[in-house]
């Protein structure tokens, strides 16, 4: 239950409430409703507290001007590369006793930390990396426990993925802004206490290149790329697992996870193509996965170098030592269903991306 309550647990009862406005819980389903929102529904006046408390401090707070933003496909390293990056004592991020329930986290911080301590499965459900209350954690999961205008609605509908994907990650709701802004606001109270610099990742803004550049005209990108089919293949089954865990429908085939998949995948990277030059020059680190995998320390280095970060000296031993705590990691092999492998490589070839295309010549 704990894995459940980490991926999607606390969710807002208005979060809620919205997210039932597009579909309702399938029948099957309800326990994953349950377990989702009844945490929500007890913490709500705790979260009238915090907001209460807090609320002059967010009015005047202004949030360092040039954050670190980590962005690229899922399952393209971006998770490893946070995680290496979290080290950097001079950097504040979203992490996993925080993005459980932001709505909280401040007034009941000591509270989550010692619960998920004690509590939190030693490696993520979705993969085998090891993962703890302390590690840091994509903004748009403990975003979507304050908004339904995220990429987790299709995560927590998935047969409705492409809906949700093209409604909050290719387009801006009305106030997704505001609530995107309070959120980096609530990482900073949570987690900046003699920092300099916000880090944030984030896979969903790399279609997001024009509104953060908006609200942070001096962030610097770290974009994690890697082969489009290793990126989707993954990503398909990561998709299966979060369904069965957090979803309130049953999961697509793997054959329509793979076609709905590949349509987002092109166009999330052609969001970012589209957007790319607007980024400044020296504010932009592009990152190759095989590269960043077999020399992590070095390529890590690398981005300190071009983006001109000035805190190497203090991150390059906790990011040292993070590397080789990790060092008997071996990935799971991702393998699909027949069929559905075979469409993988049929779309890809289509399209002309990468190993696809050869893929298919060679199964031809």
């Amino acid at each position: 239950m704990i894995d459940l309550l980490v991926a999607g647990g606390f969710v807002r009862p208005a979060t809620l409430a919205k997210g039932l406005t597009f579909a309702r819980p399938q029948p099957g389903r309800w326990r994953q409703a349950l377990l989702l929102s009844i945490g929500g529904l007890l913490v709500e006046p705790l979260a009238w507290i915090q907001a209460a408390l807090i609320r002059n401090r967010l009015k005047r707070l202004q949030l360092p001007d040039a954050p670190l933003i980590v962005i690229g496909h899922w399952r393209s390293g971006t998770t490893w590369m946070h995680q290496l990056l979290g080290c950097d004592p001079t950097l504040a991020t979203a992490r996993n006793a925080f993005t459980i329930a932001p709505q909280i986290a401040l007034i009941a911080k000591p509270i989550l930390a010692l619960w998920l301590k004690r509590s939190m499965t030693k490696t993520r459900p979705i993969d085998n990396v090891k993962w703890d209350f302390n590690d840091p954690q994509e903004d748009e999961v403990g975003l979507a426990r304050l908004s339904f205008d995220t990429n987790m609605a299709g995560v927590a509908f998935p047969q409705d993925y492409l809906f949700h994907f093209e409604r909050c990650v290719l387009h801006e709701t009305r106030s997704f802004r505001s609530d995107l802004l309070k959120f980096c606001k609530l990482t900073w109270l949570h987690d900046g206490g003699g920092k300099g610099q916000l880090l944030i990742k984030n896979s969903a803004h790399t279609a997001r290149i024009r509104l953060l550049l908006e609200l942070f005209p001096k962030a610097r990108f770290v974009v994690m790329k890697r082969e489009p089919i290793d990126s989707i293949r993954s990503l398909v089954r990561v998709k299966q697992t979060l369904a069965e865990l957090v979803g309130l429908q049953a999961a697509p085939s793997e054959a329509t996870q793979v076609a709905e998949t590949t349509q987002a995948y092109q166009e999330l990277m052609a969001a970012y193509e589209r957007d790319r030059e607007l980024i400044p020059p020296g504010q932009l680190a592009e990152v190759d996965y095989d590269s960043f995998i077999h020399n992590p320390l070095h390529t890590v280095e690398g981005i300190y170098q071009q983006l001109n970060l000035d805190s190497w000296r203090d991150a390059a031993v906790p990011i040292r030592r993070r590397i080789e705590a990790r060092s008997d990691y071996r990935a799971k092999p991702i393998k699909l269903e027949a069929e559905a492998e075979a469409l993988l490589q049929e779309l890809l070839a289509k399209a002309g991306l990468g190993r696809g295309q050869e893929l298919a010549r060679e199964g031809g």
